[in-house]
Formats: C-alpha cells, sequence, structure tokens
C-alpha cells in the first residue's frame, strides 16, 4: 500500500483486498516453485497483487486477434547478418516514454500508437507522442476499452493518422470509458503508409530481421502471468493465449538466455521500468504468433 500509494475507502474493502493479496501470494509462490533453477525470473508483489486474475485481465488486457489480409515480406527466407545485440532504444531517437493505459482495456491503442510514433520517426527523424485517446474513442472497428485489433487500428492509422497526446490527451485511464471522439484532421501530426506480418510461421530469426532493417514490432502476447512479473528473463509460466498488445523493440543473445526487450503500458513503475524481457526462440507467451512491422514512407 506505501509502495503503490494503495487507499481503500472501507475497512470491508481493505478486508477484501488483503485476503486477494494473500492468494496472489500463493500463486506467486506456486509460480516461482515451477521457474527453472537457472532462470532469473522475478515474479512478486507487483501494483495488481490485489487484484484477482479476473479483475487483472478484465481491466488492463482486452485485445482481439484478426485475420487481415495483408502480406508478409518473406521475411522468413531474408540472409542477414544481424548482431547479437540490437536496440531500438540505443540506436536512434524513436522510442518515446513508457507510457501506462490505467484502467483500461487499451494496450491495443497504446501498441498501435508507439508503432506510428516509431516508424514516422524512422522516417523523418521526428518523434511525436501520439494520442492513444483517438483510437479509444474514434475507431469504431475496436471496442476502446473492452478491447481492440492491433490490425484495424493501423488500418484505421492509414486512413485518417493521428493527433498528437498534447492535443488530445488521455482520458480513458482513469475514467474507464472510450469517451466522446473529438477526431480533427487538422491537428493529425503522424501516419503510416504500410504494415505487415514480419512472419506468418513463428519465425523469431524474420522478426529479427523486420525490427532491424524496419521497425520495432507491434506483438500480441499472452499476458496473464504478467501480473506478477517484477524483473529478469520470463522462461515459463506464460501460455499463447493472446490477450495483450505491446512492442518489442529489441533483443540480447549474449545473454545466458536469449531474450527480446518488450515495452509495455503499464506504467514505468512496472517490470524493468515499463519493460519486461521475454525468452527467445520459444515463441514464449506466444510474442511469434502475430508480429507487425510499420513503415512510414514520404511520398515523392
Amino acid at each position: 500500500m506505501q509502495q503503490y500509494n494503495k487507499q481503500y475507502e472501507t475497512d470491508a474493502e481493505f478486508q477484501h483486498r488483503f485476503q486477494v493479496f494473500m492468494q496472489n501470494k500463493e500463486r506467486v509462490a506456486q509460480m516461482i516453485r515451477s521457474t527453472p533453477a537457472n532462470a532469473n525470473t522475478k515474479w512478486g508483489a507487483t501494483k495488481f497483487m490485489d487484484l484477482t486474475p479476473e479483475e487483472f485481465k478484465n481491466t488492463f488486457l482486452g485485445t482481439v486477434i484478426t485475420d487481415d489480409e495483408k502480406p508478409s515480406r518473406d521475411l522468413d527466407t531474408l540472409q542477414q547478418s544481424l548482431p547479437s545485440t540490437f536496440d531500438w532504444r540505443s540506436s536512434s531517437s524513436c522510442i518515446s516514454a513508457v507510457k501506462n493505459q490505467g484502467n483500461c482495456g487499451s494496450c491495443w491503442a497504446f501498441s498501435t500508437t508507439e508503432g506510428t510514433e516509431s516508424a514516422y520517426c524512422i522516417s523523418t527523424g521526428k518523434l511525436y507522442t501520439l494520442a492513444p485517446q483517438e483510437l479509444v474513442s474514434c475507431d469504431n472497428t475496436c471496442d476502446g476499452c473492452g478491447g481492440g485489433s492491433v490490425t484495424a487500428a493501423l488500418n484505421f492509422v492509414e486512413k485518417n493518422g493521428l493527433e498528437g497526446e498534447s492535443s488530445y490527451p488521455y482520458t480513458s485511464g482513469t475514467s474507464g470509458q472510450n469517451g466522446k471522439c473529438t477526431y480533427s484532421s487538422s491537428a493529425v501530426e503522424a501516419t503510416v503508409t504500410s504494415w505487415g506480418y514480419s512472419t506468418q510461421t513463428k519465425n523469431e530469426t524474420a522478426m529479427q530481421v523486420s525490427m532491424y532493417s524496419i521497425s520495432p514490432l507491434a506483438v500480441v502476447v499472452d499476458a496473464e502471468s504478467w501480473q506478477f512479473y517484477k524483473g529478469g528473463v520470463v522462461t515459463s509460466n506464460c501460455g499463447t493465449s493472446l490477450d495483450h498488445a505491446v512492442q518489442a523493440v529489441g533483443w540480447n543473445q549474449a545473454s545466458s538466455t536469449p531474450y527480446w526487450i518488450v515495452r509495455n503500458s503499464w506504467g514505468a513503475d512496472w517490470g524493468e521500468a515499463g519493460y519486461i524481457w521475454v525468452e527467445m526462440f520459444k515463441d514464449m507467451c506466444g510474442i511469434a504468433s502475430q508480429p507487425l512491422y510499420v513503415e512510414y514512407k514520404k511520398s515523392a
């Protein structure tokens, strides 16, 4: 309660949350027992420790998978020399600060926004902090705080572009509501011109090629166990029931356990300063199921 400034309105609510905390403590103990002895994964009490798994899933997860007809770049077959470590955060200035979706299942909007920010910046050198609220409120193909599809949202961005966060501030994180659409085309700061699958065969080397040569990747994962993630590389306790959208920004194969560097949207007070490390070449958490590259190409 001190660490995360938790306050409960009644003693009954406090007692309920304390019981949930203790039940989650047992879940964490089981996760630690099932983690391989040589793994450095840290599971423990995060700011979500007072939520039941059902509450956590209903509030913070909720992406929807779609099968939009988009070709891959045939990156499975590309031959390219790849470095053992790569991180878009250090190789460019095209990754904005970690964001916080708050009490809204809008991860799909944040993953899409982050992908657009990076792609536009890679092409133009201009990094704008864009507005996930525009997608939550205005993309009628998705369900706002109830979940959405990154592919559908990217189609929306291709057509409409994104306003900046300053002109369209994020409010759904505190209200839990989608909000009324107030989009203005005159306020658009960035857009994308194309997107596609890095691989449709769960080839993680193809994901590396795509990330290295095009852009960070929008990926969809199974994040139920992330409720209790404190740090280190996730090597277990992670399924493939895809329910959360994030951004993969790099990898580290020099580590004893190679891992993807993944940016989350739960604030910098979660995980590795807002990031999570996911073991490579195991489709851990389903990370290779739907990796998307995003591009912006300036017209001639």
